[in-house]
């Protein structure tokens, strides 16, 4: 196994089409992984919605795209901001919204980095709650999850190939 040094550096739409395709990658590893057929899943219409929505997160003001870069290329993104559900306080909540590692990359502690980076996002905006989605049929990322502290906290919503994401929590100030 190579070892490259990993950078994270944040994200501008210079990066739209490498984070589109590193998603792309990640994404139809883990589905397919979980049993979803890949047809739809590298579809043009399906990456075209993946782009228009990276787009759309690189131009808002409150969220934050960081790229991990290593061996030249880019090898990870985390996107991250204020919680998307209304009814979850944004004062003391900070979404984790997606961490992508590309397949041949995991398991070299890119994810780390960038859960890292999360849980610094949490601490500089004096934030004590971390928050994110994870669908079901995504073993790999729901043991990275827990290896990392986040807990489920029962909410559930319908994901594809009937597997729900459910809701897991990170708890910065955990009580004694």
């Amino acid at each position: 196994m190579t070892t490259f040094q990993t950078v994270l550096r944040t994200a501008n739409l210079d990066d739209l089409d490498a984070i589109t395709d590193l998603h792309t990658q990640a994404r139809t590893a883990y589905y397919q992984a979980g049993g979803l057929s890949v047809s739809e899943l590298v579809s043009s219409e399906a990456r075209s919605r993946r782009r228009e929505a990276w787009m759309r997160a690189l131009r808002a003001d409150a969220k934050t795209v960081v790229c991990a870069i290593g061996g030249g290329e880019m090898v990870g993104t985390l996107a991250m901001g204020p919680p998307l559900e209304a009814d979850v306080d944004a004062a003391t909540v900070g979404q984790l919204y997606q961490i992508h590692v590309r397949p041949g990359r995991w398991g070299q502690g890119v994810g780390g980095r960038l859960h890292a980076a999360f849980v610094q996002f949490l601490r500089d905006g004096s934030l004590a709650t971390g928050l994110l989605e994870a669908w079901e049929g995504n073993s790999r990322a729901q043991g990275f999850y827990a290896r990392h502290g986040w807990k489920p906290d029962g909410h559930r919503r319908p994901g594809p190939g009937n597997a729900s994401y459910v809701r897991l929590c990170l708890d910065l100030d955990p009580a004694p």
